[in-house]
């Protein structure tokens, strides 16, 4: 890898941390109930577009760089598996047994099925 492209998937990694910052406090601000919507919905949305990147590379469509700058870079930005998996051990530890498990479980299948549906939509 070159350092150019180093640098490049540094700077879309800050763009993706950005970007879930911003939707972070957008959804927050609008729910205020236990379920950790704002980050459940940002790895739904990451995983879609990472399918999508992913189907896209596949067909030969982007570049192997591109992908790279897509995928590790802003996708690994944006996507937040350990602010889900802390929230997840928050529910456990607060006695919200049943938002724990269904967090737990929505956390894990329906981003594996978002990245299905973008490799399809690709």
């Amino acid at each position: 890898m070159s350092a150019m492209l180093a640098i490049g998937v540094c700077a879309c990694g800050g763009v993706g941390a950005a970007a879930r910052y911003i939707c972070d406090s957008y959804i927050k601000a609008l729910w205020r109930k236990m379920f950790p919507l704002s980050t459940f919905a940002i790895n739904v949305v990451a995983g879609l577009l990472a399918g999508l990147v992913a189907g896209l590379f596949a067909a030969n469509t982007i570049s192997p760089d591109c992908r790279l700058l897509l995928a590790t870079g802003f996708l690994g930005g944006f996507s937040t598996f350990s602010t889900m998996m802390n929230e997840t051990v928050t529910l456990l530890r607060n006695g919200k047994i049943a938002c724990f498990i269904g967090y737990a479980l929505a956390s894990v299948v329906v981003p594996v099925m978002a990245v299905a549906c973008g490799y399809w939509l690709a």
